[in-house]
């Protein structure tokens, strides 16, 4: 791990320690842009020899947060979901994610998919950072190849997830 890396993930850990919440979370998204626009942390772990689509890159052994560098080079639609228990905060370094925000309808039951409507639509670009609370439905829209560092509450990868459709 790199000597930026070991500060920003300390300085998060400092910051989630004295407050967890919604708060705290926001003190992380503006120390990630500050991260963004000097590119410290984006040209270390985003350059175009990353190639990955989720590279964990810092998991906290106490608190159980995660720094991961996403690396995306084709258009893609994701369909609206929330992160499970946990909350995300997506910080872009490089191109535009165009991002919609989504109101529960319905909750997902017996199996079914939930049902949600477009409350906005808004763009992340380098250098802007946007905080997901548990529970918020977001999906994220790439017209072109982006990089973003993304910090989950937990690391999702075998957390299930509700499905949700638009109405």
């Amino acid at each position: 791990m790199t000597e930026t890396m070991d500060r920003f993930a300390a300085q998060c850990r400092t910051i989630l320690k004295e407050d967890s919440g919604p708060k705290g979370r926001e003190k992380v998204k503006s120390l990630l842009e500050d991260l963004l626009n000097k590119g410290d942390l984006a040209e270390l772990h985003l350059g175009p020899d990353n190639k990955s689509p989720r590279t964990l890159l810092y998991q906290d052994p106490d608190l159980g947060f995660c720094i991961l560098a996403h690396a995306h080079d084709e258009a893609k639609d994701s369909d609206p979901h929330d992160h499970g228990p946990s909350w995300a905060i997506y910080g872009q370094a490089a191109g535009t994610t165009e991002m919609i925000d989504w109101r529960k309808v319905q909750e997902p039951k017996d199996g079914q998919p939930g049902r949600c409507e477009e409350v906005r639509r808004y763009a992340l670009t380098p250098g802007t950072a946007y905080v997901y609370n548990e529970g918020d439905l977001h999906s994220p829209k790439r017209s072109g190849p982006t990089r973003l560092i993304r910090l989950e509450g937990m690391n999702m990868e075998t957390v299930k997830r509700d499905k949700y459709l638009p109405v």
